[in-house]
């Protein structure tokens, strides 16, 4: 099945068979069967091509890949944070606003996946809640807590990754948040730049992916 530079399968163009004579006319049907031979075999090639093994390569869904590269702190424990992006790496349907506010363009069930850098410069064990908020409201049962050890030493934090996903049910043009909340202010959202000795990528402070799953249950 031939495919423009896009990968996206051609529909096949509607037959034109014109209108019947008032008599039989062999040569009006010769043709009007040759043109629906031909839409049909170009429609199976079609499905062939979609439901294949490698059909997937076809669809075009939503998605979008979001990170950060600034320090992220709070000024203090009793205020809901958002996280906040600063680049766009992947959008097709998804995109980012108010430098937090992950906007989807049509109606699904979305797989929402953080990925965030977290730093403590106590000498004490601390504690950092994560979760995600709809529209500005919480979305409920969605929170996650991570437990940070004490610093190593002075001018030697403690590192951890905050990671993981979550399927929300989300209306065209509705938006998510990642919001955090550390117990003390000594925890923060770090980054870190490009690395020698072997070359190392950058570290954001965060990364957030969504993913279209499935449309919304009638």
């Amino acid at each position: 099945m031939a495919t423009n530079l896009n990968q996206q399968i051609q529909t096949p163009a509607l037959p034109d068979i014109g209108s019947a004579p008032t008599g039989y006319d062999r040569a009006y049907f010769d043709q009007s069967n040759g043109a629906l031979r031909v839409f049909f075999i170009r429609l199976g090639n079609a499905l062939s091509s979609l439901f294949g093994p490698r059909g997937g390569k076809y669809l075009n869904i939503p998605y979008g890949s979001f990170q950060d590269s600034t320090d992220q702190t709070a000024a203090n424990t009793t205020t809901a944070y958002a996280v906040a992006f600063n680049t766009t790496d992947l959008s097709n349907g998804i995109t980012l606003s108010n430098t937090s506010r992950l906007n989807v363009s049509q109606d699904g069930i979305y797989n929402i996946q953080f990925s965030i850098q977290l730093k403590n410069t106590t000498n004490d064990g601390q504690d950092a809640d994560v979760w995600f908020r709809k529209n500005g409201t919480n979305i409920d049962n969605s929170n996650s807590r991570f437990f940070l050890p004490a610093r190593k030493s002075s001018g030697d934090p403690s590192h951890l990754i905050a990671a993981m996903n979550f399927f929300v049910e989300l209306a065209a043009n509705d938006y998510v948040e990642i919001m955090w909340r550390p117990s003390d202010v000594g925890i923060s959202l770090e980054h870190y730049g490009t690395s020698t000795s072997p070359t190392r990528p950058a570290i954001p402070s965060a990364i957030a992916t969504v993913s279209f799953v499935s449309n919304r249950s009638a």
